[in-house]
């Protein structure tokens, strides 16, 4: 009888115990999917951009006054203005900043928006956005050493010619589809800076200025071109160009682009820079085919260790070609 006694109490004791411990285990997985769902992680806030940041520490430098919220379609962005010095100033001038510059880079941008409001011109100048088209680079593939040609004679080399034809082939579409998208992606890019460029034009306009000249340094030279070439709004009267540059991929052009402007444009350039001249040279011989044009060049020397020094002149060459009579464009 012992035996059985014992097997029957065993059994009542599982009995009791396995259906604590089933409640339990039920318990703790209601407590976790109860947690999972109320604990969701946040969702992480879009990152801002390179010139968005810069914008932002600029607020904390640049004196209020000159600071300046506009907006551009869905965008608001940062402006520094300074009016002219002057109770009959003679009109605004526009900086267009180049990439990986702000709106008080301390090369051209600074100083001509922080000078020229002495020689009775107001300045204006205004943050770009990010170009998007720098981050489509295109691929440059190799084929696998596996799918090589062999040396001449092998054998395998009738069959190998197929297996090279067929990667070639996929590596010249997948460059096209890069091509393409960068295209995409610059036309994209221009909208964005036409439509703070006209934002720009219109803040200037609010603040009654007479005569309206958009300067670009670097590649916001190329946007302000293209700007003008596409647009042709009647309000800008000049350009000028300092140190342009063209973005990698961009087309038309700044050979194309600038000597056919309807408008007095200013080519100035660094000479003792080989590429920064040949560019300008090449932009001074279109110009010269041309009838009619407004395009004239100004060269000036850079002055390393003295920075003051070549701001100095520059700002002297813009001020004085703001200043002469303007050429008639016909």
């Amino acid at each position: 009888m012992l035996p059985v006694y014992r097997l029957a109490l065993s059994a009542l004791c599982l009995s009791l115990i396995l259906p604590c411990a089933f409640s339990v285990e039920a318990a703790d997985s209601a407590s976790s999917a109860g947690k999972t769902a109320e604990e969701k992680p946040p969702e992480r806030a879009p990152l801002l951009e390179r010139t968005q940041e810069d914008a932002t520490a600029l607020v904390r430098q640049v004196p209020i006054q000159e600071q300046q919220q506009l907006q551009a379609g869905t965008d608001t962005f940062l402006a520094l203005w300074k009016p002219a010095n002057t109770a009959s100033p003679k009109g605004a001038v526009i900086i267009v900043p180049g990439a990986g510059e702000n709106v008080d880079w301390p090369q051209a941008i600074a100083p001509l928006r922080r000078t020229l409001p002495d020689v009775e011109w107001s300045s204006l100048s205004i943050t770009l956005p990010d170009p998007q088209s720098d981050a489509i680079a295109p691929r440059i593939a190799e084929m696998p050493p596996t799918l090589k040609a062999p040396e001449t004679g092998s054998k395998d080399a009738t069959t190998s010619a197929p297996i090279e034809q067929a990667v070639s082939g996929e590596a010249e579409i997948a460059d096209k589809a890069v091509v393409e998208t960068r295209e995409e992606q610059i036309g994209a890019d221009a909208e964005r800076i036409f439509a703070r460029i006209d934002a720009a034009i219109a803040y200037a306009e609010q603040q009654s200025a007479r005569s309206i000249v958009v300067l670009g340094h670097g590649t916001g030279a190329y946007w302000a071109a293209r700007y003008l070439s596409e647009r042709q709004p009647p309000q800008v009267e000049k350009l000028v160009m300092v140190a342009a540059r063209t973005p990698v991929s961009a087309k038309p052009g700044l050979a194309e682009l600038a000597p056919t402007l309807k408008l007095p444009t200013a080519d100035i350039f660094y000479r003792d820079k080989p590429v920064d001249r040949n560019a300008a040279l090449e932009r001074l011989q279109a110009s010269k085919r041309l009838k009619a044009s407004g395009f004239s060049q100004v060269s000036l020397k850079s002055l390393p260790g003295n920075s003051k020094a070549e701001q100095e002149q520059l700002v002297r060459r813009v001020r004085g070609w703001l200043s002469a009579e303007p050429k008639e464009v016909r």
